[in-house]
């Protein structure tokens, strides 16, 4: 029997076997807030109530009603989803242990902390407590009206409360409340990078790693919410724009109707075969004495810089783009599109603040870059994949890291690992189109960080766990030190990144230091923000 006292009680937790070395202490299901349900849909997340008595901490609690938006299973989860999940190596050790906190991705419409892809497994091994959360999503997370009663970031202020669970209770699993490192990929990602300057985040974590995604991507902050919010209630056939009948309607109406939602306020959105987020956070108005998570513009506020004193890890993947040819999309009919519109190609930085004249002459430059404006075939998939790398994610992470890294200190990656747990590509229908060649899709690097039931056991003697080791004992010396390679075992030294010199370590088989990744077309980009939107560019 494994207990553990926190501020609202006993849990009750189990040893469990790490097949991958030792063992681990494992709780889950830990309660972080009240069930945001009836009146609090909507709303800051409350303080858990306490309980009587030991609480089984041996299951997982519910996630977050959703449908995933690539496999598209049936409807799963429930409102009642604020919980969380603590591995420890040790409950009582020498010295406090530092504390891995982990934001999962999904565009912000899916998934959970639990251990059906992120097994805690890798980690715990290196001496780390591991903390996964499930937060509250899509219309659930991130609807917003401009009102008190829905003013948006739910979702965010979910995080915000498990990091201040994590705070209160952490010394009692064997953490250290004064070194937390945050970490998540993609929408999780980008979630992370908002911490680093919301007012609701600071000094809850030490230090933080980002992965494919930030704050200044297209996809992570919401476009005319409210709008988004009228475009839904009158899908669901309320016409009233009166703030107190909405108010009613989306606090009782059943969350199957506020998941699995495709929205557009926009043509561009409507026609083009190109994967928007609807829901994500949002500038914030203020209501009374009401924290806020986000206000203000994203990229006037990063000139300001983030939380100070906090060190970062962030990067990508090889061919991020891979998995937005395929998003609920007809590849062929993304490949029509291409061809017969300029417009197909404008980053939707521009498309939201650009006029169309402006538009055209930028999605034909981008097109010529990459097609020299020849007729697009399918079998130009690579090209298609480096565009959509490089617009949804790459020059927006590049940006953020140019304009952060002479205030803090930030180590920047480029992540090519292949092997058998590179399975975006086939779970997304795209393996037809790229053949047997191998490629590093958004999210194919948790599968080196997390055990993933999904993708199953891994050797201990092959290739691909030479790979786990090395990026796991990355993360982990990170998050011990602030120093990814604090010594010479890894056989490199990862130099943080700076302005003229562009330092970066190549995840692959091995690591290698390297310089200015992908050059060539990050200057064509940022010539062409700096012609028709320069504020969006780093100068």
């Amino acid at each position: 029997m494994v207990q553990v006292r926190v501020a609202e009680g006993t849990l009750e937790g189990e040893l469990v076997h790490n097949e991958y070395g030792g063992s681990y202490y494992s709780f889950k299901g830990i309660p972080y807030a009240e069930p945001p349900v009836g009146d609090l849909r909507f709303q800051a997340p409350s303080p858990p109530k306490p309980w009587n008595g030991v609480r089984s901490a041996k299951s997982f609690g519910p996630i977050c009603y959703q449908v995933h938006f690539i496999v598209k299973t049936p409807p799963q989860g429930n409102e009642d989803c604020l919980y969380l999940n603590v591995y420890t190596p040790d409950l009582i050790p020498y010295d406090p242990l530092p504390v891995m906190f982990w934001i999962h991705g999904g565009a912000f419409v899916c998934g959970s902390g639990n251990d059906d892809s992120f097994g805690p497994e890798y980690l715990v091994k290196f001496g780390v407590v591991v903390v996964t959360i499930n937060y509250r999503l899509e219309a659930l997370g991130f609807l917003c009206l401009d009102t008190e009663e829905i003013p948006g970031n739910a979702g965010m202020k979910d995080q915000v409360a498990a990091l201040k669970w994590v705070r209160t209770n952490i010394s009692n699993f064997g953490g250290d409340p004064k070194n937390v490192t945050v970490f998540g990929q993609s929408a999780g990602g980008s979630c992370v990078s908002y911490h680093l300057i919301s007012p609701m985040s600071k000094g809850l974590f030490k230090r933080a790693i980002i992965q494919s995604g930030t704050a200044t991507c297209n996809w992570s902050i919401s476009f005319e919410p409210r709008k988004t919010a009228l475009a839904l209630a009158k899908k669901l056939g309320i016409t009233s724009e009166d703030d107190k009948t909405l108010i009613e309607y989306f606090k009782r109406v059943h969350p199957k109707h506020l998941v699995n939602i495709d929205l557009s306020v926009t043509i561009s959105d409507e026609i083009i075969e190109k994967y928007h987020v609807v829901f994500a956070v949002v500038n914030e108005k203020q209501f009374g004495d009401n924290e806020r998570f986000f206000f203000g513009d994203i990229f006037d506020i990063l000139q300001n810089g983030i939380h100070e004193d906090v060190e970062v890890i962030t990067g990508y993947t090889a061919d991020e783009g891979i998995l937005n040819m395929s998003i609920k999309f007809d590849y062929e009919r993304m490949i029509q599109q291409a061809n017969k519109y300029y417009e197909f190609f404008t980053p939707k930085h521009l498309i939201m603040n650009c006029i169309i004249s402006e538009q055209l002459k930028a999605g034909k430059k981008i097109k010529d870059f990459y097609f020299k404006d020849q007729t697009i075939a399918k079998s130009d998939w690579r090209q298609m994949a480096q565009y959509f790398t490089m617009e949804m994610y790459v020059l927006d992470i590049l940006n953020w890291v140019k304009t952060n890294c002479t205030k803090n200190k930030i180590y920047l990656y480029k992540f090519n690992c292949k092997s058998n747990r590179n399975l975006i590509a086939l779970q997304t229908g795209l393996k037809k189109i790229i053949a047997n060649q191998q490629v590093v899709a958004h999210s194919d690097d948790l599968g080196y960080i997390f055990a993933s039931k999904i993708l199953g056991k891994v050797d201990m003697c092959s290739e691909e766990y030479k790979m786990i080791n090395y990026v796991t004992k990355l993360w982990t010396n990170f998050a011990r030190y602030g120093n990814p390679t604090p010594d010479d075992s890894l056989g490199v030294k990862w130099i943080p990144y700076d302005v003229k010199e562009q330092n970066y370590l190549d995840i692959d088989s091995q690591l290698k230091m390297k310089t200015a990744p992908d050059d060539d077309e990050v200057k064509f980009w940022e010539e062409l923000y700096k012609e028709y939107l320069p504020k969006f560019v780093y100068k």
